[in-house]
């Protein structure tokens, strides 16, 4: 059974339960340790009460806090580190200081290490490795780290895991577990639903990060979304001299994001280092729904070349289709400020329970995202608008998903990173353009719904939506809007752009569209990518890939086209 239980590579409840039902006095001496610290803590906050002491002392009380979860060790610093992300369960005050957490401890001895690392490849260090760093180069709470050459010449890092590490885990799940079972109806949080189920969360996304070979897949899995990608960099992992416990992988040459010093130093563009790092962010999430949750500084790298590189995969997360497409719509309902969408996406994305009144919640939204979204749009930023929620979520039924906690620390983190080498770096300078290049592309059926939702409104086209979306894409000098034009036109003279064409023949005949000052600007937009007669090359190339019904549909619009823009010096 205990050999079982210290092997497995998945958590199950059930399992550990059961371990430690028959090993009381385990659970009675961890549980005693634990107690009288947080004891401390919460007497602490008692007489701050008793005695009127409360807003003096609560920034003392933040940092004893974050020092006491340090103190109590790798599962209570994750716990720690998870909070900083919950802003429905932990108050605004102290989400700040969890923020600063960090997982650093006293390396343990190089000895152990070694041993381990023997153990887990079946050789000596001596016989894998032509070289070793005598001391580790980087402890954490989970692993420390070496670096090394192996005899063929390559430069890798060697992470080899804590000893002993699982059973401390293990005894501190069970018993966070059974507190949560029997005491957490008396706790005053904002939970949603059962506690029990965000400790079983927690459980196993820390199994998956104690599995390096789950991180190696996960690395390679990574590494595949961005293989095209020349500005990514992801380390290549040595299977051969991979374990559970133990795990090789390339060295990467770099600097620390937070390093401005050394970054600048070495000639590289801030702006574009940012660029890549908030891109890739969302191409993570939207695109292959498959993200990094944990992009913290010691994470990512700037390499000499002006790549960035990613490392540690140990936490990592999946978004299934119908997840990615409903953050899109949050994103549409956010541009359009369309707040009841909004709060519907909420619920469908589990942040409200499905029998929340979200008529009161719909307010409350605009209130908080109307000024991020309004006259203020550019100062617009993630760490803001979590602030403003952890207030909201103490008066409506929000609750943080899981999976959307590490989605808002990766987002929050990325932004922190961004922050300290510019510090007027504004997100919606990237996330804007990028967003708005996904939806005028419109490469799936999905994409294309959701532009038609951006464009019209109550059944009329909104020109200037579509101008804005050209003026935010063509903020990107990699935008090309010929094959934009293009996949639209294919999507128009489809029988799913048959609503749209209608709509936009409407538009260019009863409201005579094309002559208005809307349209003038529309066109000063694209008219030095895309001439006179390039429009019309697309659009006669698009008609003739269709049926003769549809052409004589377009038959009078692309006419108008004709006559409107061919004195190209008018324009």
């Amino acid at each position: 059974m205990q050999a079982s239980l210290f092997q497995s590579k998945v958590y199950d409840a059930d399992v550990i339960a059961k371990y430690y039902r028959r090993r009381p006095w385990i659970v009675v001496w961890r549980s005693l340790q634990v107690l009288w610290w947080l004891g401390t803590f919460v007497l602490g906050l008692q007489s701050d009460r008793w005695f009127n002491r409360e807003e003096r002392n609560l920034t003392k009380r933040a940092v004893q806090l974050r020092q006491l979860l340090t103190r109590l060790g790798p599962t209570f610093i994750k716990v720690g580190q998870a909070l900083s992300t919950r802003p429905d369960l932990i108050r605004k005050d102290f989400l700040e200081e969890l923020t600063k957490l960090q997982d650093q401890l006293p390396p343990f001895s190089t000895p152990l290490a070694m041993m381990i690392l023997e153990k887990e490849l079946g050789y000596s260090p001596e016989e894998i490795y032509s070289r070793i760093s005598p001391e580790p180069v980087a402890a954490a709470s989970l692993a420390q780290v070496y670096r090394a050459r192996l005899y063929t010449g390559e430069e890798v890092a060697i992470k080899v895991q804590r000893p002993r590490l699982l059973p401390v885990l293990t005894c501190d799940l069970f018993i966070m577990r059974f507190a949560a079972q029997g005491l957490g109806w008396l706790l005053p949080l904002n939970l949603g639903h059962d506690l029990t189920l965000i400790v079983d969360e927690f459980g196993t996304k820390l199994f998956e990060e104690i599995d390096y070979l789950n991180e190696g897949r996960n690395a390679e899995l990574f590494a595949a979304n961005f293989q095209n990608d020349p500005t990514v960099k992801v380390p290549v992992i040595y299977w051969r001299h991979s374990s559970t416990k133990v795990l090789t992988l390339e060295w990467i040459e770099g600097f620390k994001l937070t390093d401005v010093g050394s970054i600048q130093a070495a000639s590289l563009n801030t702006d574009k280092l940012i660029e890549v790092g908030v891109t890739t962010s969302l191409q993570q999430l939207l695109e292959y729904g498959f993200f990094h949750a944990d992009p913290h500084p010691g994470n990512l790298f700037a390499m000499a070349d002006g790549r960035m590189a990613y490392i540690d995969f140990g936490m990592m997360d999946q978004l299934n289709q119908e997840t990615k497409e409903t953050l899109v719509d949050a994103l549409v309902h956010l541009i359009n400020q369309d707040y009841a969408a909004l709060a519907n996406d909420f619920v469908n994305l589990g942040f409200l329970t499905p029998d929340t009144d979200i008529e009161p919640i719909i307010p409350a939204l605009e209130t908080v995202l109307g000024e991020a979204l309004g006259a203020k749009v550019r100062d617009f930023n993630f760490k803001t608008i979590t602030d403003r929620f952890s207030e909201l979520m103490y008066e409506y039924p929000f609750r943080v998903p899981a999976k959307f906690a590490l989605i808002i620390r990766s987002l929050v983190t990325q932004e922190g990173v961004a922050l300290s080498l510019n510090p007027d770096f504004k997100i919606v300078d990237i996330a804007y353009p990028y967003v708005a290049r996904r939806l005028l592309k419109g490469e799936t059926p999905s994409l294309r719904r959701r532009l038609l939702e951006v464009l019209f409104k109550d059944g009329k086209f909104q020109w200037q939506r579509l101008e804005n979306l050209l003026q935010i894409a063509q903020s990107d000098e990699d935008f090309d809007i010929l094959p934009t034009a293009s996949l639209g036109l294919q999507f128009l003279m489809s029988d799913e752009g048959r609503y749209i064409r209608d709509r936009l023949i409407l538009a260019m005949t009863e409201d005579d569209r094309l002559h208005t000052e809307e349209v003038q600007k529309l066109w000063e937009l694209v008219k030095e990518d895309l001439t006179p007669s390039k429009v019309l090359g697309v659009a006669w190339n698009a008609i003739l890939q269709s049926s003769v019904d549809r052409a004589v549909d377009w038959l009078p619009p692309v006419a108008a086209l004709s006559a409107n823009f061919q004195p190209a010096e008018n324009l």
